[in-house]
């Protein structure tokens, strides 16, 4: 069983502020969830099911790509033929 304190402890680590007014609903949650999950530990079933494996994804089709010049166009700067972006740090 999740208490307040646990609620208060995994609210810390997971970085979200919890109010005191919504510690008690996120603890009454987190225990049915709980209790949930030992449901389905207790649910039996030794049937295995069997599916025949199909491939869902259709075949690759190659197709022609637009112009270089015309992509470039569209872009807000570009350098030696490619499109440039800002620097990501």
């Amino acid at each position: 069983m999740v208490t307040e304190k646990d609620v208060e402890h995994i609210a810390g680590l997971a970085d979200i502020g919890i109010n005191k007014d919504e510690l008690g609903t996120f603890t009454g949650q987190f225990n049915a969830i709980l209790d949930y999950f030992d449901l389905l530990d207790r649910v039996e079933g030794d049937a295995v099911i069997t599916r025949d494996l199909t491939n869902v994804m259709r075949e690759d089709e190659i197709t022609p790509s637009l112009p270089r010049d015309e992509i470039l166009k569209n872009a807000g700067a570009h350098e030696d033929g490619f499109v440039r972006a800002p620097r990501v740090m």
